[in-house]
């Protein structure tokens, strides 16, 4: 895949393209229960704020997608709003997904509508008292949600750019490994830094080439782990990362594994947050 299919096409969305995004997205992951129907919603995710449970985005015209709009499901990503005009949580991570294109976003939808429908409704989230209000949601973006697209940086490769796009917005890795805020909100300037668990999550740990992080790792060691989960010494990945490779990384073209080695590669070394 070349490093600059960012989704500039004015043509018919395209399926086959949106399920490799899709599979670079995580959605699978995140969106599928376990022992539940694919994409179907469910699965709980744990937070300082309560419990979130992922929604359905299968094609059912009653309890998923399939009544969406081009325009709704694009807002989704790119604005972090329901069809209802409603916010989203940064649960779901608008906040990264929204500097993909819409072009992109269309293709996802695309491959989202060949699904099997599934009828499964949505589970109401499990949260703390003050954190049920989705008014404060519009000062929590105000603090914390940049809505600008993906832009290429001309002083950096193709391959750079490629790995940029896909780590800070397909693969949205800064939702995890980069630390938050007492808000919710990640530290920009600690971007990929790590980030301290949550209840049975372990630490996410630091991405930079920091002697913390990744400095250590050579080029070969990086791709290998994205590929299959092996670390350098031999054991693999496990828990919520053991998932990422699986539905994730090891789904990705090498020239895609090999464009994120490079943008990890350059980032700034920092200590870890954990």
């Amino acid at each position: 895949m070349s490093a600059f299919v960012f989704g500039t096409s004015v043509n018919a969305a395209d399926a086959g393209h949106g399920e490799y995004l899709t599979n670079a997205s995580g959605c699978v992951a995140c969106h599928t229960a376990e022992e539940g129907q694919p994409m179907a919603g469910g699965r709980p995710l744990e937070s300082p704020f309560g419990t979130f449970y992922t929604p359905n985005i299968t094609p059912d015209n009653e309890t998923g997608i399939g009544g969406w709009t081009d325009d709704e499901f694009v807002s989704a990503f790119q604005d972090g709003l329901s069809p209802e005009g409603e916010h989203y949580y940064p649960a779901f991570p608008y906040p990264s997904y929204t500097g993909m294109s819409r072009s992109d976003l269309l293709d996802i939808k695309a491959h989202l509508n060949s699904l099997n429908p599934v009828n499964a409704t949505n589970r109401e989230h499990d949260l703390v008292w003050y954190a049920s209000w989705r008014m404060p949601l519009v000062f929590w973006k105000w603090l914390y949600f940049d809505d600008s697209r993906f832009a290429i940086d001309s002083s950096q490769t193709d391959q750079w750019n490629r790995g940029a796009y896909l780590v800070r917005h397909l693969g949205h890795c800064g939702e995890c490994h980069t630390p938050r805020s007492w808000l919710g909100g990640t530290e920009s300037d600690l971007e990929l830094a790590g980030a301290p668990g949550f209840g049975d999550a372990k630490a996410a740990p630091n991405l930079t080439p920091h002697e913390d992080g990744l400095k250590d790792w050579r080029r070969a060691d990086l791709e290998l782990f994205f590929e299959i989960g092996m670390l350098p010494n031999g054991d693999f990945a496990g828990g919520e990362m053991s998932a990422v490779v699986d539905e994730n990384t090891a789904l990705l073209t090498d020239e895609d594994r090999a464009a994120i080695t490079e943008y990890l590669r350059q980032l700034k070394p920092l200590p870890k947050q954990y």
